[in-house]
């Protein structure tokens, strides 16, 4: 093999690793982003106004939140990875707008349901949420259908949660 060819086939596998650690940074980051609602939510938690609240029949122990939205965080950032992967530089960008904005919603549920005790406000706040989760699943499909459907458990999560939300508002009125 001549020295121009062995050259030639370096490069390209220097080229292909640095291909994969370049998705394989996009994918951290990805998934980093998606989890910075849940550490704004941390500024505030339950608490004892949250303790003493009357909770529907299907609230679930304590335990199952954290365990939920690292699960869901985690599927999130894999679909804007899929997503932003499959997506052309002059891509609309609308979808990356609504999952920015869900991103947003989400972070602000936890500050006017737990730190400003506004379940009212929180449950109209959720239900936009939930509505802009739909819109950036619908998408995100529209550009790779994985992504799109990865964001179900989230949308469906969502939806429980609007339900408790609902009820622990009608049941503290």
């Amino acid at each position: 093999m001549r020295l121009l060819e062995r050259e030639s086939l370096w490069r390209a596998g220097e080229s292909a690793v640095s291909r994969r650690a370049q998705r394989a940074s996009a994918l951290l980051i990805c998934v980093a982003i998606c989890f910075l609602p849940g550490f704004i939510g941390r500024a505030f938690p339950p608490g004892p106004w949250y303790e003493a609240l009357v909770k529907p029949a299907l609230t679930p122990p304590g335990w199952v939140i954290p365990l939920a939205w690292t699960s869901l965080y985690i599927t999130m950032g894999i679909s804007l990875f899929w997503f932003v992967d499959a997506s052309p530089p002059r891509a609309p960008r609308l979808p990356l707008v609504l999952f920015s904005g869900q991103l947003v919603l989400n972070a602000l549920w936890s500050w006017l349901f737990f730190g400003l005790h506004q379940p009212g406000l929180a449950l109209i706040e959720i239900v936009l949420l939930w509505l802009i989760v739909l819109g950036s699943a619908l998408s995100f499909a529209r550009r790779r259908r994985a992504a799109g459907a990865l964001l179900i458990p989230y949308l469906a999560w969502v939806g429980f949660a609007s339900y408790l939300n609902l009820e622990l508002w009608r049941l503290n009125s």
